[in-house]
């Protein structure tokens, strides 16, 4: 008998014959059934498709075990190539060569109509093959069997379309440095996304960046979250065995909705993921923005899918087996009507395409089949539609160092990238952000090449990396305008100014086009649209505008967009960076931009005919920051070669700009939002002379409840560190800092006079820095609040030795921080020592009959210490935990941070310990305390399920 190797090496010209066009079903299914190991499917996919099959096929031969498993699967992938290799597969493959006992053959014939696609489908691993037993034995009707036969012929071609439409990941960078990495096969280059169930309510008028940057702030390793594998959408949550049936997936611009779509697409077009599904109906929001016509179901899938036409109306009688994939939610253009009385529409009925979609998503259309929609945060889709509701988050850091490892070739280059990702503080928060990511990688390539460093290049580029945001931004910018610029020139040290020169008028031109749009909160352009700013749209593709532009192209109609929002508004921002050129015109547009208040005198054209709604103010915050540091660029002289104008005065410009900072912050009664913007276009801007007139101003930063970045921190302490004076107040409550967004913070904090920490997901580590400020001779700290952290016995015997020889705190308020008995150690020794402190608050610990008796000695010692052990002794803090009690009810934020803290259970624990209460006010307001807590956890389950 001819043994599997033989017979490959005899057939192998033929195989590479039938398989070379497209080998990624054959490949791939070989690295499962481990035949090819990873590293070796992944170079494979960077060769030529003839060459990765002729290189498949020989490792294959190379022992007649493999050769054997390349058989099986060949007949599990045949259905993907031509009819001949199909035949070569029923006459070679269809014996088993390991002389098992084939199967009894299945009664087709006994199968219900409705049930037999799904069952001939999941049939995947048999090769969707129909056996000599069945087509000899069962006689089946020819009817049936060309039934059969068309519809595995129409989904086989479906299958194979999907995934030459999906293998590919889009590439915006073509230069020719180390950014142009040209591995963008999407098993090369995709990378998972960080999903988590979505409880939140949005806030659709803040900017989507800080929207998603409040969500990030609230995950830290001690909070329950469940994260969720994109590929894991529709399965059973929970404990129930029932797969999920409708699922909305949202998430700002950028962060990678759209490219987990479409890998699941292709993990089910290679038969490898979603299984259970006949047919998977993908369908873009975009698309359909072109039917303006009544069209019914059945007709749109038919127009989209036309080699599934002749079975559409089969598949859709077994919806069950069906899933839809509707992408873009917030590209539709047609109103959507939520609530309007569901209609009795069926598969053939046509109705406007607005109303057969609200069908399909409510379910009253198809309301067996399953459906997953995608969507930014800006356009909602009630979630009483939805069984499982889910928001992307980006990337997590080891999804950072993947992402980073997969985008350059040189591993050392990535290495070094990566550190310098992570060791700043504004690229490290950027770079949760997928697209934010790609962005950065494209920008650091230059200044980590792995060649010889041209000394002359300091002329083009800067010898240091960008720090800033904007600087990320311009470095990108500024790398894709001198590839092309200078595209087949040796002269690669041509300095920044006539790189800039060369592309001034289509940057000038693209930036006004940006910043007027942006006014209008406009992002899809018209070919009509960028040729009235003297855009051209044929040098989308040809020159740098392809790293810019995105030509969205369906049919007859042709649209334009920035492939991000923040390039068009870092784009708006340098335009009005090198048109604005004197003081007055630069303090006009910002009173504008920040507050509304419109230009009176200015003659520069960005302050001409303009119009903005006090509404879209916050939408406008990324772009100022973006525009201070162009401003700063300009200053610099590191836009030589664009700007219109000289600029007037310009050495005063600073301290001019410096003044007005100071007066937002003296005259101003600033929202917390607005302030902490203010913060960041200084740091942007990034010039002592301007932020030390600006840092004495600042007495007291009230940002609570505001959900803050590691970046947010790092702007407060930019501009906080240039005061010489005391921060009188400094209230950072339930921000969500954590102990990295503490340590940016940590060479201001001695300077807080009250400094308020409570519910900020802090542990032992931030309780250790803490100690370190409370122990400075420069420490200035009168009120510490740390109430609801997990600092743990541990961190409390830190800060415990801390006090014994500090003077300055008077008051601590250590509510429900995990002191235990051990926590209480050193208590007596220490503040028995100190003479400042003269409150301490430590209700809510379980610090056990040891620790009580240690405090009774305490209070002897200093007999000036009030010591509040039980919420039951103080009538004051029994009143605020109530107050607190409905602040949670009310805040849906808030009420996650205290469930970080089991804050809840600690507060009724501490009643359930006081006992019975002497004072009759004070018991009062203990019962109705203990009443509103069991409430609250009987009305919100979650928050019972602690740490």
């Amino acid at each position: 008998m001819t043994s599997a190797q033989q017979l490959l090496r005899s057939q192998r010209d033929s195989l590479l014959n039938w398989t070379c066009e497209h080998p990624a079903p054959l490949l791939r299914w070989l690295r499962d059934a481990e035949v090819l190991s990873s590293a070796h499917y992944l170079s494979l996919l960077e060769s030529s498709s003839s060459n990765a099959v002729a290189q498949a096929l020989e490792t294959v031969c190379a022992t007649e075990e493999s050769s054997q498993k390349f058989l099986q699967v060949l007949r599990d992938v045949q259905d993907y190539y031509c009819r001949d290799l199909q035949v070569w597969v029923e006459r070679h493959c269809m014996n088993d060569t390991d002389s098992k006992p084939k199967p009894a053959p299945e009664k087709v014939e006994e199968k219900k109509p409705k049930s037999s696609l799904v069952k001939l489908f999941k049939g995947k691993n048999r090769g969707f093959t129909v056996t000599a037993e069945v087509t000899g034995k069962e006689e089946l009707k020819p009817g049936r069997t060309a039934k059969f036969s068309n519809t595995r012929v129409s989904i086989s071609a479906h299958k194979t379309t999907l995934l030459k439409r999906t293998e590919q990941l889009k590439c915006y960078s073509e230069g020719e440095g180390v950014a142009s990495n040209s591995a963008s096969h999407i098993e090369i280059r995709y990378t998972d996304l960080f999903v988590t169930e979505d409880y939140d309510l949005m806030d659709s008028s803040q900017h989507e960046y800080f929207d998603l940057a409040s969500r990030r702030a609230r995950i830290y390793v001690h909070q329950a979250c469940q994260r969720i594998r994109p590929s894991h959408l529709l399965s059973p949550q929970g404990t129930s065995a029932r797969p999920v049936k409708r699922v909305k997936v949202k998430g700002i611009a950028g962060i990678g909705k759209s490219v987990a779509v479409q890998r699941l697409v292709y993990e089910w077009a290679i038969g490898k993921n979603m299984r259970e599904f006949t047919c998977v109906f993908d369908l873009r929001f975009r698309e359909l923005n072109l039917i303006e016509a009544p069209v019914s179901l059945l007709e749109l899938l038919g127009d989209r899918f036309r080699y599934l036409k002749a079975i559409l109306t089969d598949l859709l009688t077994s919806p069950s087996s069906l899933l839809f994939i509707l992408d873009g939610l917030d590209e539709f253009k047609f109103p959507l009507n939520w609530d309007s009385p569901d209609k009795d529409i069926d598969v053939g009925l046509k109705v406007p395409v607005s109303e057969l979609m609200v069908a399909l998503i409510k379910g009253s259309l198809l309301p067996e089949a399953s459906l997953i929609l995608t969507t930014r945060p800006s356009t909602e889709a009630p979630k009483r539609f939805f069984q499982r509701c889910c928001v992307v988050l980006g990337f997590e850091e080891d999804q950072v160092k993947e992402y980073t490892t997969k985008f350059y070739k040189d591993s050392s280059i990535a290495g070094k990238v990566y550190d310098y990702i992570l060791n700043n503080d504004n690229l490290f928060v950027l770079s949760f952000i997928p697209l934010y990511c790609y962005i950065i990688c494209t920008a650091m390539a230059e200044f980590f090449s792995s060649g010889p460093q041209d000394p002359d290049d300091s002329k083009s580029l800067e010898l240091n990396p960008p720090r800033t945001v904007s600087e990320v931004y311009f470095c990108y910018l500024f790398t894709a305008v001198k590839h092309h610029a200078l595209r087949g020139s040796a002269e690669r040290s041509t300095p920044r100014s006539e790189v800039l020169s060369l592309a001034k008028q289509q940057l000038t031109n693209l930036g006004k086009l940006a910043y007027e749009n942006l006014l209008k909160k406009k992002i899809m352009f018209t070919r009509a649209n960028l040729e009235s700013y003297g855009v051209k749209p044929a040098d989308v593709q040809s020159t740098f505008l392809c790293h810019i532009l995105q030509p969205l192209k369906e049919e007859t109609v042709e649209m334009f967009s920035f492939f991000h929002l923040t390039v068009q508004e870092h784009l708006a921002a340098l335009y009005c960076a090198i048109s604005l050129s004197s003081q007055e015109d630069i303090i006009q547009a910002l009173d504008f931009w920040c507050f509304g208040v419109q230009p009176s005198s200015s003659t520069a054209v960005p302050l001409q005919n303009i119009d903005l709604n006090m509404d879209k103010l916050e939408s406008l915050q990324m772009f100022t920051r973006f525009f201070m540091g162009m401003l700063r660029a300009r200053l610099a002289g590191q836009l030589d070669g664009l700007v219109l104008q000289p600029m007037e005065q310009e050495n005063s410009i600073p301290a001019r700009l410096g003044l007005w900072f100071h007066d937002q912050f003296k005259n101003r009664k600033l929202e917390n939002q607005t302030a902490l913007n203010l913060l960041h276009c200084l740091m942007e801007f990034h010039m002592e002379e301007a932020t030390s007139i600006v840092a004495p101003e600042i007495k007291r930063l009230n940002l609570f409840k505001m959900k803050l970045s590691v970046v947010d921190c790092a702007a407060m302490h930019y501009v906080l560190q240039f005061s010489p004076h005391k921060l009188q107040e400094l209230n950072l409550g339930y921000s969500n800092i954590g102990n990295r967004g503490l340590n940016r913070l940590g060479p201001i904090l001695h300077r807080c006079e009250s400094l308020f920490l409570r519910y900020n997901c802090l542990d032992r580590q931030a309780a250790i820095l803490e100690s370190t400020v409370l122990k400075s001779n420069h420490c200035q700290v009168k009120k510490l609040f740390m109430c609801g952290n997990n600092l743990g016995p541990e961190g409390v015997l830190e800060l415990w030795n801390a006090l014994e020889h500090n003077n300055t705190v008077e008051e601590l308020y250590l509510d429900i921080t995990g002191i235990t008995e051990r926590g209480t150690e050193n208590i007596v020794n220490c503040l028995s020592k100190n003479t400042a402190l003269k409150t301490l608050t430590i209700v809510g610990n379980d610090i056990g009959e040891v620790g009580r008796k240690r405090l009774k000695q305490l209070e002897q010692c200093r007999p000036g210490l009030r010591i509040i052990t039980n919420f039951a002794d103080d009538l004051g803090l029994l009143q605020a935990y109530l107050d607190w009690v409905d602040e949670i009810q009310a805040d849906r934020d808030q009420m996650e941070s205290v469930k970080n803290a089991d804050a809840l259970q600690s507060v009724l624990k501490g009643l359930q310990v006081a006992g019975k209460v002497e004072k009759e006010e004070n018991a009062e307001k203990a019962t109705e305390l203990q009443t509103k807590i069991l409430e609250l956890l009987k009305s919100s389950p979650g928050l019972t399920e602690g740490r």
